[in-house]
């Protein structure tokens, strides 16, 4: 605890480099806050009020419920911003590139733009962790139990980890708050099935892209460095080939001949880069006194520091949106159980897609099995276990019927009472579930073109469920563009001064920020949530080992027991607040 205290140390009266980097006065960047969030606040309030305003909910419950679940929703992102996004500063700052004030502004602008310009693939990969019960009882005590439990567990777990320094990630604690949710609900239900209320393939290969990521940032920064300096330019190169392979096959799942390509694409683009762009000595040395580098290493750091925080508000972003939509849904399903935002042709294209999938999937009954009264019930079955059973295939068929025969009969999302946007919309989710699960599993026995008929149709119900409003894009980037500009302290100054002996380089800043920026663009393209802390702070040990600089081994040690106890102590801390919550509930 000692070595933790050290490492946490929060810098005051000047005994942190940063205070002697900052310069601009504070009262400017906290002027650009308040019109931000000025002018946030009426936007959303604009549109919430436009969304509600022909929804009747009967009492004021509902109001205060909605607000406080949205309140908790955008405080885990306003830590996130403090947080994580303090990671995308830390060059910049430590390079004399910017001043820290302008640094974290711009930083929390970009966080912003991130978000609103996101497409919401990982946002809806963090929802599907969930229990699909859970998911479907949205609007019951548990279901508000589920969403309030995670998001305290994480925001508790991440103040923790900032409280005392450490580069903690935040998709690290939102996944074991969400598994903790899924194992407490599960034995709470019936210990008799364990663990399965979890799916603990999705649960996989989220645990594969955090634990790799660590090793991606270190390895890939080291190398890049390498190429950057002239005397291991050569070991660089040779490695850059098998290291983007193993990241490319183990992180993003791609097939061996993807990964080889994505190989060959990176070691011709670190070559061409290299010949179009000197590097020049100054790169290699630690900024001098509180002097900026050179004109074009400047440029590139900031250029770096600006597609972290995009891309980090553009991933991490999406997770607070997939959670406050579940909130809106269990509250107000009759705004935001479907979306009201599709067009008739939309509509038209769903009706016939509908039509196709009902054949394809008929084809594929068993005439001998017997289905009871609720297809949707036979569905959740499947997805909890995995496993088809007789009657699965008709329960998927008479499903895809029965929410084409609702959409047939009133002719819009919009139109649908009021009783059954919340039915027509789990009806939905659990089709578009069954039909990924089974295609992940290759369970069914379809066929390519058959594939392809029900992968039309599953977009066609996703977009009517899987919908984002801009005003939560919104409020979800003002909250972490917000908490970028506020506490963002402390962890940079872990990141700027405490992993390495020696003062950071520029080609060190750089290749850490370039690694993490495309780290976290790759996992955006293939809708995997990563984490920016787990790739910048190895990124940056990584060019400090490459370059021999030396490690501080006790904030090592320390950020590695963060990464590894995270996971667990957030499940842990959201199974037992679920618990807690059920249990008031009951009584």
């Amino acid at each position: 605890m000692a070595d933790l205290a050290t490492t946490a140390q929060a810098p005051v009266g000047g005994a942190s480099l940063l205070d002697r980097k900052q310069k601009m006065p504070g009262w400017i960047s906290g002027g650009i806050v308040l019109v931000a969030l000025i002018g946030g606040l009426g936007y959303i309030g604009f549109h919430v009020a436009g969304d509600l305003g022909s929804t009747t909910l009967g009492s004021t419950w509902p109001y205060i419920l909605l607000g406080v679940a949205l309140f908790i929703a955008l405080a885990f992102e306003f830590v996130n911003g403090f947080h994580d996004t303090a990671n995308a500063v830390a060059t910049v700052i430590y390079t004399h590139s910017l001043d820290p004030n302008i640094a974290v502004v711009w930083s929390g602008l970009c966080n912003l733009t991130g978000v609103l310009l996101s497409a919401g693939t990982v946002a809806f990969s963090i929802i599907t962790l969930l229990p699909v019960e859970l998911i479907l009882k949205v609007s019951s005590g548990a279901g508000f139990a589920m969403v309030f439990a995670l998001l305290l567990a994480a925001i508790l777990w991440n103040l923790g980890t900032w409280w005392l320094g450490l580069p903690a990630s935040s998709t690290h604690t939102m996944t074991g708050s969400i598994i903790g949710v899924g194992v407490a609900n599960q034995l709470m239900a019936n210990s008799a099935q364990g663990t399965s209320g979890v799916d603990w393939e999705q649960a996989t290969k989220v645990f594969r892209v955090l634990l790799i990521s660590p090793l991606v940032g270190f390895g890939f920064a080291a190398v890049l460095f390498m190429i950057l300096k002239p005397k291991t330019r050569g070991w660089g190169l040779l490695l850059s080939a098998p290291a983007t392979a193993v990241a490319c096959l183990f992180m993003f799942q791609l097939s061996w001949l993807g990964a080889i390509a994505w190989s060959i694409g990176i070691a011709v683009a670190l070559w061409l880069a290299f010949k179009a762009i000197p590097t020049p000595d100054a790169l290699f040395k630690a900024p001098e006194s509180d002097q900026p580098p050179p004109l074009p290493i400047r440029l590139l750091l900031i250029l770096t520091c600006t597609g972290v925080s995009y891309f980090h508000g553009s991933n991490d972003g999406q997770k607070g949106m997939g959670l406050i939509m579940l909130i809106l849904i269990g509250t107000v399903p009759t705004a935001y159980a479907l979306n009201h935002a599709v067009t008739a042709h939309d509509i038209q294209d769903f009706i016939a897609s509908s039509e196709q999938a009902v054949s394809i999937v008929d084809r594929h009954v068993d005439r001998t099995a017997q289905l009871g009264s609720d297809p949707r019930e036979e569905l959740t079955l499947y997805l909890q276990t995995k496993k088809i059973h007789p009657a699965t295939m008709t329960a998927l068929r008479e499903l895809i019927r029965d929410t084409e025969g609702a959409v047939r009969a009133y002719g819009d999302y919009k139109a649908v009472p009021a009783t059954m946007q919340s039915n027509v919309r789990n009806d939905m989710y659990v089709t578009s579930e069954t039909l990924r699960v089974l295609a992940k599993n290759k369970q069914g026995g379809f066929g390519k073109d058959d594939i392809a008929v029900l992968d039309n149709y599953k977009k066609h119900v996703d977009k009517a469920t899987k919908f984002i409003p801009p005003w939560v894009k919104v409020a979800v980037a003002l909250a972490l563009g917000l908490g970028t500009m506020v506490g963002w302290k402390r962890i940079v100054v872990t990141v700027g001064e405490k992993i390495g002996k020696e003062h950071l380089t520029y080609a060190q800043g750089a290749s850490a920020e370039l690694v993490a920026m495309g780290t976290i663009w790759a996992a955006d393209k293939f809708g995997m949530p990563v984490s920016t802390t787990h790739v910048l702070s190895s990124g940056v040990a990584g060019t400090m080992a490459a370059n021999g600089s030396g490690l501080q081994l006790s904030t090592i040690r320390n950020i590695a027991a963060a990464w590894i106890f995270t996971l667990p102590a957030a499940a842990l801390i959201s199974g037992l607040l679920y618990w807690a919550f059920r249990l008031m509930e009951g009584s």
